[in-house]
C-alpha cells in the first residue's frame, strides 16, 4: 500500500501554518498552537486515531481562537483529502460513539467528497482553557468541509471538557475506521465509480 501521507501550509494574515499527517501512523503528535487545551484535543484526536500529526500555528491569539482553530482544522482537513488521494479501497463510513465520564458524543462519518454537516448538542461551559466552547463544533466543520466528509456529530454532558474531548476522540475513531483499507476491494466504494 502507498504511503498516505500530506504535508500542508497555510499562511494568512491572521495564522501561519505547518500540518503533517501520516493517516496510517501510531498515534504520535507534536502539536503547539499556543492554545493548550487544543494542543490537548489534537493530541488526543492522533492518539485515538492513530494519525501522526505534526501542527505548528502561529495565530492572532490577541484577537481571539477564532482563526487559529478555524485554520487548523481547514489544514487539517486539507491534509485528510490529499493524503487519501483517490480513496481507492477504504471503507468510507463509519459510525462511532465515546464515553468520558458522564459525557457522550457520537460521529457518523461519510468520506464521500461531498462536504456537509450537521450537529447535535452543546457545550455546557462557554469555554475551556482559552479555547471557546463552540469551537469544537467550528472545527468538525472546518475539517468536513475542507476533507470533503459528510460528518454528523453530537455531544451530550455535563462538563465541557469531557464533551469536547469526547467529541475529538470520537470523531478520530471515525476517521480511523472510515479511512482503513478493506482488502477485499481495489477499487473506488461507489457506484459512480469515484468519490
Amino acid at each position: 500500500m502507498t504511503e498516505r501521507t500530506a504535508a500542508v501550509t497555510r499562511e494568512t494574515a491572521e495564522t501561519e501554518i505547518e500540518v503533517t499527517l501520516a493517516v496510517d501512523g501510531d498515534g504520535d503528535a507534536t502539536v503547539e498552537t499556543g492554545i493548550g487545551f487544543f494542543d490537548h484535543m489534537l493530541a488526543s484526536f492522533a492518539t485515538h486515531g492513530l494519525f501522526d500529526l505534526t501542527v505548528r500555528c502561529d495565530g492572532d491569539l490577541e484577537v481571539d481562537d477564532h482563526h487559529t482553530v478555524e485554520d487548523v482544522a481547514i489544514a487539517v482537513g486539507e491534509a485528510f483529502d490529499e493524503a487519501l488521494g483517490e480513496k481507492r479501497g477504504i471503507r468510507r463510513f463509519a459510525d462511532r460513539r465515546v464515553p468520558l465520564d458522564e459525557a457522550v458524543a457520537s460521529a457518523v462519518v461519510d468520506v464521500s467528497g461531498r462536504p456537509s454537516f450537521a450537529f447535535d448538542g452543546g457545550f455546557s461551559q462557554e469555554s475551556v482553557g482559552g479555547m471557546a466552547s463552540h469551537m469544537a463544533k467550528h472545527f468538525c466543520r472546518s475539517l468536513a468541509t475542507n476533507a470533503g466528509l459528510t460528518l454528523h456529530a453530537g455531544v451530550e454532558g455535563e462538563n465541557a471538557h469531557h464533551e469536547i474531548e469526547a467529541l475529538f476522540k470520537c470523531l478520530a475513531r471515525a476517521l480511523d475506521d472510515a479511512t482503513r483499507v478493506d482488502e477485499r476491494r481495489s477499487d473506488t466504494p461507489s457506484t459512480k465509480g469515484e468519490l
